[in-house]
């Protein structure tokens, strides 16, 4: 699952989250994780699908992420996949994301985990909710791209 683009080792991408979701801005982030959950992330056994970010007391935090148990570890070892994991920003960033979500009302969901220089780094957007209507507005633009490079090729 893991590939290596640009500089930096993608381990999953979150794309169900471009579908239900007018990203606005993205922020890469740290993450803090247990020993265990690193040679996951590194196995690619990660899914951001269900994650969101929530911001308490000055800190930011990514929960529902599943980060599947390392195989080769015993239980005692292993870590719990649906833990709430810490992420690093900075405190200007985090005051700014703060009068954002409060006062207009968006969310915090995950875009992307990977691994850059050696750390792992979790993309996350700023994003208001798609209603029904834009969602289908959206398909229908990207089929009628489609549908123009196709009678672009076949002259």
């Amino acid at each position: 699952m893991a590939t290596e683009e640009g500089g930096y080792k993608l381990v999953t991408d979150n794309r169900e989250a471009r579908h239900q979701y007018e990203i606005l801005e993205t922020y890469e982030c740290g993450i803090v994780l247990t020993g265990t959950e690193v040679k996951a992330a590194r196995a690619g056994k990660v899914n951001l699908r269900d994650g969101f970010a929530r911001i308490k007391d000055g800190e930011v935090f990514l929960i529902n992420a599943h980060i599947s148990p390392h195989t080769t570890a015993g239980p005692y070892f292993n870590h719990d996949p649906r833990r709430t994991r810490k992420l690093l920003l900075h405190d200007r960033e985090i005051r700014k994301l703060v009068g954002q979500v409060e006062q207009k009302g968006l969310t915090l969901v995950p875009l992307k985990m990977y691994f850059k220089r050696g750390w792992a780094k979790v993309l996350i957007g700023l994003a208001k909710g798609k209603k029904l209507h834009d969602k289908r507005h959206d398909l229908r633009e990207r089929q009628d791209r489609r549908d123009m490079e196709r009678a672009m090729k076949q002259r």
